[in-house]
């Protein structure tokens, strides 16, 4: 390899490799100057500071080295005393570099192998960067390729100008792929590694399908119905809600397709994953009976603070509305974002009955009251002592067979009663050590005092500052489909979230923790932050 070979051959080599590997030419001619950079300080010495340039269009080269102005030279091959410098370079000044042109060289072998070595590694950078460029923004769309090798159930998938992996859990369980397949995947993700870019593709994302038919239905694309959530078993069954924004369109129905030609189409590019279409609705509880369908659902019971559902069905319904192996279910508890019991109408009455009894001796033992006046006050909807104690005292006189004496006496022993609990429930939290000066806590009662200190050590107001609102009301976590409950320490007391921040936030205020002026002022910037977006 000669520098002073035919010029011209080098602009045409960076043509060609500019093209093929569909990158900048500048970048190609960059790569090449560093190459000869490197081969003539094979021939000059490592240490030299030499700078190649390399004309783009009449390939012209020129070597040289550059030294730089010093008052005293320690390393005479990248340094030049100033007054030497002054004699080339007139305006020469300390820190300057002189550039010395350096004759024609031709490259041995080993040193033209070298720089070889670097044009290859510059160009598969500025490969692998146009690679990434071009796929970072493609995250969200779906993408064809041909199958180039499979590797331990992972599929190397061409993209034409790069290439994309679907790992073995993001493809449809059963699929088999040989080379030169042709696959539609979902781009999930776009990495930089250290091996290159790194283009995850799957095909059992919720939004593959989604993003499918979208591609059938012209509504979809058009943005005339939206599809608001996505549910899949990839391989087996998927739930896919939707609504439409032009009450003339059935979205169901459009989404289907005559004679099912829209939801088969996408249905076999799914490898025969059976897909149920539901109406999508702002009501929960109607949602949640469509997302259970094929299932008829009698009664639905909704618990909004612990965002779970009991749905009541026919005990000839229950195998299809659970599924097989749960599936139904745990398809539409993932479409919905609900947690969903799923009861039948026996279970259900037995249930009742229990919860009525168990009242019912509730009331009998606390207000020594015989069967019936328990029963009485259980069938009534009574469900509690306090609610028995300080409800108004007509609502108890009202009662058929009672009068205002009864009330009178029955509240009486229910306050009573409430009075022992509350007596003995501030024995056993002045045995834990529990402080009194938690009582200054709005909403924190003396049996929640007895469980933070029974379940968590806790004893004085800057013990209950350290905690988070989720350790008192408890958590939820999704995964593998399905909801994880984690109790929190008051989860029995039907405390919210809003509850037990505000109890935290007055122990911090009170340990100093947070200022109650700033903590005000910021509450009300947000609220009105609110009201003009509402706006």
């Amino acid at each position: 390899m000669a520098v002073s070979a035919n010029r011209l051959e080098l602009v045409q080599i960076a043509d060609a490799v500019a093209r093929e590997k569909n990158i900048d030419r500048r970048i190609v001619i960059e790569a090449m100057a560093d190459a000869i950079s490197k081969a003539a300080r094979a021939r000059y010495g490592q240490e030299t500071n030499i700078r190649t340039e390399i004309n783009p269009q009449s390939g012209e080269i020129k070597l040289q080295r550059l030294l730089e102005v010093v008052e005293d030279v320690e390393d005479y091959h990248t340094q030049i005393q100033l007054g030497d410098a002054k004699e080339r370079q007139p305006d020469a000044q300390v820190g300057m570099f002189i550039a010395e042109q350096l004759p024609p060289m031709d490259f041995g072998r080993i040193a033209a192998q070298s720089a070889k070595q670097v044009i290859v590694q510059k160009v598969r950078e500025a490969e692998r960067d146009r690679q990434f460029e071009e796929y970072k923004d493609r995250v969200g769309e779906i993408v064809n390729g041909s199958v180039k090798r499979v590797e331990y159930g992972n599929v190397i998938v061409d993209l034409g100008r790069g290439e994309g992996i679907i790992r073995r859990d993001e493809g449809i369980p059963r699929e088999l792929y040989k080379y030169g397949d042709r696959i539609r995947a979902y781009v999930y993700d776009v990495r930089r590694e250290q091996r290159g870019p790194q283009v995850f593709l799957s095909r059992s994302h919720p939004q593959f399908m989604a993003k499918l038919f979208q591609m059938e239905v012209p509504e979809i694309y058009d943005g005339i119905i939206e599809i608001r959530a996505v549910a899949r078993d990839p391989g087996s069954r998927a739930k896919i809600a939707v609504i439409s924004r032009d009450s003339s369109i059935d979205p169901v129905g459009a989404c289907v397709g005559m004679r099912g030609s829209r939801v088969q189409a996408v249905v076999g590019e799914l490898s025969g994953e059976k897909i149920d279409i539901i109406p999508w609705s702002p009501d929960a509880a109607s949602f949640i009976v469509n997302a259970l369908q094929p299932a008829e659902v009698a009664k639905v019971v909704l618990d909004e603070d612990a965002n779970r559902i009991e749905v009541v069905v026919p005990d000839d319904q229950q195998s299809l509305a659970i599924g097989r192996r749960g599936q139904n279910v745990r398809l539409a508890s993932q479409l919905t974002g609900w947690a969903i019991d799923i009861l039948t109408e026996e279970k259900e009455s037995e249930r009742r009955q229990a919860e009525f009894q168990e009242r019912s001796e509730l009331f009998m033992e606390a207000l020594d009251v015989d069967e019936m006046v328990g029963q009485v006050l259980a069938s009534e909807g009574f469900s509690s002592i306090e609610e028995v104690a300080y409800v108004e005292s007509e609502e108890i006189s009202e009662i058929d067979g009672f009068d205002a004496e009864t009330a009178e006496e029955i509240q009486t022993r229910a306050r009573e009663h409430l009075e022992r609990i509350e007596a003995e429930m501030d024995e056993k939290r002045r045995e834990l050590g529990v402080s009194d000066e938690l009582r200054e806590i709005p909403g924190l009662t003396t049996a929640m005092m007895v469980a933070v200190g029974e379940k968590d050590g806790v004893k004085t107001m800057e013990d209950f500052a350290g905690y988070a609102a989720d350790d008192l009301t408890g958590w939820r976590e999704r995964k593998d489909g399905e909801t994880i409950i984690y109790e929190g320490t008051l989860s029995g007391f039907d405390v919210s979230s809003e509850e037990a921040e505000a109890m935290i936030q007055h122990a911090r205020q009170a340990m100093g923790w947070v200022d109650e002026d700033a903590e005000a002022e910021a509450a009300e910037t947000a609220e009105v932050e609110n009201e003009e977006a509402s706006v």
